[in-house]
């Protein structure tokens, strides 16, 4: 959507972001934490993805605007003595989440009888992320800081565990109770064929690692699904 619509992602990530580094720098935090995305290392190929590898071959103007924010932060933590760090989220999914994101929209569709568009016939791989274990390590995360010798720091958080997209819809579907009508389509632009995180940094800091599989993260969405909406 960021290449259809880039004057949104341009005014909350650049412009609203700013602003939240702004208001940083006057209240100190003892510690800040951005969300960041997995989005940034683009068409990498090596894998799993590591907060050192480079990150020069962006696909989607919205990795762009989170490459962008991490650059500001960096700068800010550096320049202003700020502790920051910048989570690089992987394909984060659950209750509450975005409606728009595929998991959300798939269970809709499924529910529906609506065919479900799965992109480059289905050979893409994600690293699924269920949001408990986002909460959890932000919660573990805050009381740990980057050091005064390095205000800054990068950290992954997946689940480092890549699942096939037709994996994710099979598991989809039984959680659902119902078979999806697929209709296949070619790649879109700006996506990346898989995501894998290297999250060995994350669990040496906070001794905890993402550990809640796709199964029983699809349940506990599709629960909460049933219960919001009735």
């Amino acid at each position: 959507y960021s290449l259809e619509n880039p004057w949104a992602y341009i005014n909350s990530n650049i412009v609203g972001f700013q602003k939240v580094l702004e208001v940083v720098k006057l209240l100190r935090p003892s510690h800040f934490i951005t969300a960041s995305s997995s989005s940034v290392y683009g068409s990498n190929t090596k894998m799993p993805y590591s907060v050192t590898d480079p990150v020069d071959h962006l696909v989607s103007l919205y990795a762009v605007t989170k490459r962008s924010n991490e650059l500001t932060a960096q700068v800010y933590a550096e320049t202003f003595d700020l502790p920051i760090t910048a989570l690089r989220f992987f394909t984060v999914y659950g209750s509450w989440g975005r409606p728009d994101m595929a998991y959300f929209s798939f269970t809709n569709k499924i529910l529906k009888g609506d065919p479900i568009q799965v992109f480059n016939n289905g050979q893409l791989k994600r690293d699924f992320t269920h949001i408990s274990d986002i909460a959890e390590s932000i919660l573990r995360l805050l009381s740990l800081p980057p050091e005064r010798s390095q205000r800054f720091r990068l950290l992954n958080i997946g689940a480092s565990s890549p699942v096939p997209l037709l994996e994710f819809i099979e598991t989809l579907e039984t959680v659902i109770g119902k078979k999806a009508t697929k209709d296949f389509k070619p790649m879109q632009p700006g996506d990346v064929l898989a995501t894998y995180a290297d999250v060995e940094a994350l669990e040496k800091l906070t001794a905890y690692k993402p550990s809640v599989n796709l199964l029983k993260g699809l349940s506990e969405f599709y629960e909460w699904y049933k219960s919001y909406y009735q």
